[in-house]
């Protein structure tokens, strides 16, 4: 399992406005050349979040790009999914039917465990956490 370019793009961009101060917007340019994304990626991603309710958009000279909750209140996982919707390492994970031997396969019962564990690490993972990281990488 991977996640997208997309989901990628997303993280980061959510990284750089979690470094902000509260209440203050950035203009999606900056977030596209301080974080490395293509702008026409974050073009979509930022209509994405926003449709998530996760970020705040406004237009004008004072508009840009805020988060709509501080950084702690944020999960990787609402962002990931956000961009690539629910995690699943396989199909049969959310539809047991899909497998011919149902939820008798031996593999679909460490699929579902290895799934949840996964998902719960990016739901408990805020972007406090990703912040306090990030400042003790740069000492």
């Amino acid at each position: 399992m991977q996640i997208t370019h997309q989901a990628d793009y997303a993280l980061r961009a959510m990284l750089y406005l979690s470094r902000l101060n509260k209440n203050a917007r950035a203009a999606t340019r900056l977030i596209a050349e301080e974080m490395q994304i293509p702008i026409s990626f974050l073009a979509k991603i930022v209509s994405q979040l926003s449709i998530a309710g996760l970020i705040n958009t406004s237009r004008g000279a004072r508009g840009g790009v805020s988060l709509v909750r501080e950084p702690q209140k944020i999960s990787v996982l609402e962002v990931v999914e956000a961009i690539d919707g629910p995690i699943a390492l396989n199909q049969c994970t959310h539809d047991p039917s899909i497998c011919p031997f149902g939820e008798n396969c031996p593999i679909h019962e460490t699929f579902c465990e290895a799934e949840e564990i996964l998902v719960n690490k990016l739901k408990n993972t805020s972007f406090a956490e990703l912040l306090a990281r990030e400042s003790q990488t740069r000492r």
